[in-house]
C-alpha cells in the first residue's frame, strides 16, 4: 500500500495540532477524516479483539474502509431512498440518548427507591385549585394563615374538617396515617417524604388543588403481605342489633375453620366480597395504606399461615388468612416499576427539561420578559384592547427581541401564530398571556437548533452516527463489488477454479444424483419396472413416477461426501439403514447418480472457490481503490492517538 504522508505544509507545527481541538488526521478523496472518529474506531476495534493489533495494522484496514466508502459515496449508495429511511431511523433513535439528562432520571430511579424503603405518617389539609396563579397565591397564604394557627396551638383535627376539601377528610379528620411510595402525585409525595418530622411544609399546588401536610413520624417499611379473607358486609345503614346478627354468622364460620373446615372453601361458599369469593377470598399482594387501617394492621399483625379471630371495619366482618409477606424489593427489582411510575408523571419530562436548560445555558439564551411585558401593556393601551386585529397588525409586525440565543435573535412577531386572537382578555392579563407563549417556544426551537447542530458540536455522537452511516455503505459496496459480484461473476468464478484446481481436494468420495425411497420392497420393484419401460434418460422420468406413485414414493436430489449423510452412506457406500424412515427400501435412481474422488468442476466446490474469488475481487478492488482516491495522512496528528 502506498500512502502520502504529509510533514509541515499541513499543520505548521505539533504545538498548533496539540491546541486543535479534533485535528484532521487524513484525507481521503478530498474529506477530512477527524482524529476523535480514527481514535473511537480504533480502541472499539481493540476492546473487541483478543489478539491486539498494531496501531499501523489498523491504520492500513482503516484507509481500506475508508477508501471502500468513498467509493460507494461516488457510486452515491448515500442518495437512494431505501438509504436515507434506514439511515434516518436509525439517527432518529440514536439521538433520543442525547435530549436528555441521563443523570436526572438515575437520580429520579435512587430517589423513588429510597422512598420505598420508608414510610411516613402524615395529616393533610386541601384547598381548591385556582383559576390562575394568582388565585392559587392567594389559596396558598390562606393556607399559610392554616399553619400559623395549628403552629399556635389549634387542632390540626378541627381545621382539617372546617376548611379541608379533601372527600377523605370526613372519615380521617385529615390524618392519612402511614403512606407508602407510589401512592401519590410526585410533588405531593415528594413533598411529604422531605419535610423534617413534627413540622409542616410549606404550602404547595399539584394539578388536584393546593395543599398541607404535616408530618408526625417516619418508619421502615414493612415491604407486602398476602391474605385470604372471608367477608359478611353489613346490611345499608346497619344499627347495633343489625350488626350483632352478622357478628353471630361470622363466629359460626370461624368456629368451623377453627374446627378444620377448607378456608378456601369456606370463602368460596360464605364471603360476600364479590372480588375474591370466587378464588377462595385470596387478594393481591398489598402494602401499606392500601387497605381500611384495621384490615391492614390484622393482616401484617400474623404469623404466615396464621388465621385472625372475626374483627370489624367499616364493611363488615372479616376472617383473614395469612399466607405470607415479602420485603422491600432490591433496586434492580423495582427499577422497572420506578421507571413506570416516572414515566407516568412529571417526573416523565425532567431529564428532557433539564437537557432544555443545559442547552439554553450552552447557547447563552437571554430573554428580556419584562422589558418585553412593559412594551406589550404600552402596545395595548394604545390599541385600545388585546384582539384579532392587535395580533394581525401590532404582534404579527413587532420586531422587539424576546429572547436570543447562539447569536440569533428572535422577534415578538412569532408569537402570532401562536396565540389565540379570540381570547378574551383584559390587557393586563393579555400581556401576561403573550409573555407566557416566550418560554414553551424558545424552548422548542433552540431544541431543535441543538439537535440540527449535535452532529458538529458532539464527538460521541458524530463518532456513532459516522460508524453506522459508514457501515451502511461499506456493506452495499461490498456486496455490489465483492460478495454478489463474485457470486454473479460465473465466468470468473469458473476461471478461478480452473487455474486453481490443485487447491481443491476431497479426502473422501462424494455421491452425486438422485436417490428414489419406497414405502415397501413390492413397490420399489414395481419403480424400477417402470424405469425399465419408460427409459433410464427420460426426461419426464421423476415426474412420471411422482405422477403415478405420489406419496409411496421419494426422490431426493443429493451432493454428499461419504461420511455426511445416513441415507447416501447406506446406499451408496453400504452403511447400516437409516433407524427411522417410512421409506425403507433406496436405490440410486438408475442414470442418475455418480460416486466420483475428486471436484470436476466449480459447482462440485462452490462454496469454496466463491470465499476465495470474493478474496481475488477485494485485493484487486482496494488496489484500484488506491489508484482512484488520494490518501493523505498527516503523521503529527497520528502521534495524538491515544490507545485505552
Amino acid at each position: 500500500m502506498k500512502l502520502k504522508f504529509l510533514t509541515c505544509a499541513v499543520i505548521a507545527t505539533a504545538c498548533m495540532v496539540a491546541l486543535a481541538k479534533d485535528p484532521v488526521l487524513m484525507k481521503i478523496n478530498g474529506k477530512d477524516i477527524h482524529l476523535s472518529e480514527f481514535e473511537y474506531l480504533y480502541n472499539k476495534n481493540s476492546q473487541q479483539q483478543v489478539q491486539k493489533e498494531s496501531l499501523d495494522d489498523y491504520l492500513n484496514r482503516f484507509v481500506n474502509y475508508k477508501l471502500k466508502v468513498a467509493d460507494a459515496e461516488a457510486a452515491r449508495i448515500d442518495t437512494s431512498a431505501a438509504f436515507k429511511a434506514e439511515f434516518n431511523g436509525y439517527k432518529a433513535d440514536i439521538v433520543k440518548n442525547y435530549l436528555v439528562d441521563t443523570t436526572v432520571n438515575q437520580r429520579l430511579e435512587r430517589e423513588a427507591y429510597e422512598r420505598m424503603r420508608t414510610n411516613v405518617d402524615v395529616d393533610h389539609i386541601m384547598l381548591p385549585l385556582g383559576r390562575d396563579k394568582a388565585e392559587n397565591e392567594k389559596l396558598q397564604a390562606r393556607l399559610d394563615s392554616i399553619k400559623k394557627c395549628v403552629e399556635s396551638g389549634q387542632s390540626w383535627n378541627e381545621l382539617a374538617k372546617k376548611y379541608s376539601i379533601d372527600p377523605s377528610v370526613k372519615n380521617n379528620g385529615g390524618h392519612y396515617g402511614y403512606i407508602a411510595s407510589g401512592m401519590f402525585p410526585y410533588v405531593w409525595e415528594y413533598t411529604a417524604y422531605n419535610t423534617p418530622v413534627g413540622q409542616i411544609c410549606k404550602p404547595f399546588s399539584t394539578n388536584f388543588g393546593n395543599h398541607l401536610i404535616r408530618v408526625n413520624n417516619r418508619r421502615d417499611d414493612p415491604g407486602q403481605v398476602l391474605v385470604e379473607h372471608i367477608l359478611l358486609l353489613f346490611p345499608r345503614n346497619a344499627n347495633d342489633s343489625a350488626k350483632a346478627v352478622v357478628k353471630q354468622k361470622i363466629d359460626s364460620i370461624y368456629t368451623a375453620v377453627k374446627q378444620g373446615a377448607n378456608f378456601e372453601e369456606m370463602a368460596k361458599a360464605k364471603s360476600q366480597d364479590p372480588g375474591s369469593a370466587k378464588s377462595g377470598g385470596k387478594l393481591p399482594w398489598f402494602g401499606v395504606n392500601r387497605m381500611v387501617p384495621q384490615f391492614e394492621k390484622v393482616s401484617y399483625a400474623l404469623n404466615d399461615g396464621e388465621i385472625s379471630q372475626p374483627f370489624e371495619t367499616t364493611y363488615g366482618y372479616h376472617i383473614v388468612k395469612k399466607l405470607s409477606h415479602k420485603g422491600v424489593p432490591s433496586f434492580e427489582e423495582a427499577k422497572k416499576t420506578i421507571d413506570a411510575q416516572i414515566q407516568q408523571d412529571e417526573r416523565s419530562t425532567m431529564a428532557q427539561d433539564a437537557k432544555i436548560e443545559e442547552v439554553k445555558k450552552l447557547y447563552g439564551y437571554k430573554a428580556d420578559d419584562k422589558g418585553f411585558r412593559t412594551y406589550l401593556l404600552k402596545e395595548l393601551n394604545k390599541h385600545g384592547a388585546y384582539d384579532s386585529a392587535f395580533v394581525a397588525s401590532v404582534l404579527a409586525k413587532s420586531t422587539f427581541p424576546i429572547f436570543t440565543y447562539a447569536k440569533h435573535k428572535v422577534a415578538a412577531s412569532v408569537l402570532a401564530s401562536i396565540v389565540n386572537p379570540k381570547a378574551q382578555l383584559n390587557n393586563e392579563s393579555a400581556a401576561g398571556y403573550i409573555c407566557s407563549q416566550i418560554e414553551p417556544y424558545a424552548n422548542k426551537v433552540i431544541f431543535q437548533y441543538y439537535i440540527d447542530n449535535l452532529i458538529n458540536d458532539n464527538q460521541g455522537y458524530r463518532n456513532l452516527l459516522n460508524e453506522y452511516r459508514d457501515g451502511m455503505l461499506l456493506f452495499e459496496i461490498s456486496n455490489r463489488k465483492v460478495w454478489q459480484g463474485a457470486s454473479n461473476d460465473t465466468t470468473g468464478l469458473k476461471n478461478y477454479f480452473e487455474a486453481n484446481r490443485s487447491k481443491y481436494t476431497w479426502d473422501k468420495p462424494h455421491f452425486r444424483g438422485i436417490i428414489l425411497s419406497a414405502q415397501s420392497d413390492s413397490i420399489a420393484q414395481a419403480v424400477k419396472a417402470d424405469i425399465a419401460k419408460l427409459g433410464e434418460k427420460n426426461d419426464t422420468l421423476t415426474e412420471a413416477l411422482h405422477h403415478k406413485y405420489g406419496q409411496k414414493i421419494r426422490m431426493q436430489r443429493m451432493f454428499f461426501a461419504q461420511g455426511e449423510n445416513e441415507l447416501v452412506d447406506h446406499v451408496v457406500f453400504n452403511g447400516p439403514a437409516p433407524k427411522t424412515d417410512k421409506y425403507p427400501v433406496s436405490f440410486v435412481l438408475p442414470g442418475q447418480g455418480e460416486v466420483y474422488n475428486q471436484p470436476r468442476d466449480v459447482a462440485d466446490v462452490k462454496g469454496q472457490v466463491t470465499s476465495d474469488y470474493q478474496d481475488v475481487l477485494e485485493q484487486r478492488w482496494e488496489k484500484e481503490l488506491h489508484a482512484k482516491y488520494p490518501v493523505v495522512i498527516d503523521k503529527k496528528v497520528l502521534k495524538l492517538v491515544k490507545p485505552l
